[in-house]
């Protein structure tokens, strides 16, 4: 089944009245996205898998002279604090109740039960809502566009107004958007949205401004923990290089083969 986005993101909000048609036209396009259960593996045997897999598994490199962008999140240093979500959205202008960006709280409990919530996105943080004593664990895990090399929504865009970048950046041309929505539904990490003022498909761009004048992105430059990490891949020197070569990592949804520059460290299965 389709993974859908948790309480308080909702990439794509009711339609405009004005775009029946277009969403009649959307019906038959579904997400990509199909889940693996994992059974009933431990979590101790899910760390052993995860690490194995991770050393085999690097972000994806293109050989080239120039750089290859990509970020990694610490999971054990995210404190869902939701600065990086306010930064985005003041860097960026996102609209009002949507999220380029967003946390999402994990919260296992020791029933068994898997809670998962995003109030606002994670910008106002989170309030503790539930005894200590009913939660086993609990975890923030940032979300955010995958950057994917083999991307479902630049295979889907039948005008290319979604592309590739050389430095490995996954952007929307508004000039050239139709507003046919089909990279939103493509899209198998929930990380687009309908932007009504541009009446175009939007989503994180790394701060695609910001990069190309060698800044951080907004987002990364805020976090108080230092749980974002960003940098060019091709240079072995770099903070994302040296993070991926000295800590066990994984993708969301790896078995969808879509070359995502996005990597976790500290991934439990209930996110994957």
């Amino acid at each position: 089944m389709p993974h859908d986005p948790p309480d308080g993101v909702n990439p794509n909000p009711p339609q405009d009245p004005n775009d029946v048609s277009r969403a009649e036209f959307l019906k038959g396009v579904g997400r990509s996205a199909v889940l693996i259960g994992l059974g009933a593996a431990g979590y101790a045997t899910w760390n052993r898998v995860t690490s194995k897999l991770a050393r085999e598994r690097e972000l994806t490199k293109r050989p080239s002279q120039g750089p290859w962008y990509a970020m990694a999140v610490d999971i054990e240093k995210c404190i869902g604090c939701g600065r990086c979500v306010v930064a985005c959205s003041k860097e960026n202008n996102v609209p009002e109740g949507h999220f380029r960006t967003w946390i999402e709280r994990y919260v296992i409990t020791k029933d068994g039960r898997v809670l998962i919530s995003s109030p606002n996105g994670g910008m106002d943080g989170f309030s503790d809502d539930m005894p200590e004593s009913d939660i086993e664990r609990a975890f923030f895990v940032p979300k955010l566009c995958n950057h994917c090399e083999t991307s479902p929504c630049t295979q889907v865009c039948p005008v290319g107004a979604t592309f590739l970048t050389d430095d490995g950046v996954v952007l929307v041309d508004y000039e050239w958007c139709v507003g046919c929505r089909y990279c939103i539904q493509a899209c198998p990490y929930g990380s687009r949205f309908w932007n009504r003022s541009k009446r175009t498909a939007d989503k994180c761009t790394m701060c695609f401004h910001r990069i190309q004048k060698g800044l951080q992105p907004a987002c990364v430059e805020v976090c108080p923990t230092g749980a974002r990490i960003f940098g060019d891949t091709n240079d072995p020197e770099s903070p994302i290089s040296v993070f991926m070569r000295e800590n066990a990592t994984m993708t969301l949804k790896p078995h969808l083969r879509t070359g995502a520059k996005l990597a976790y460290k500290g991934l439990s299965k209930e996110v994957v």
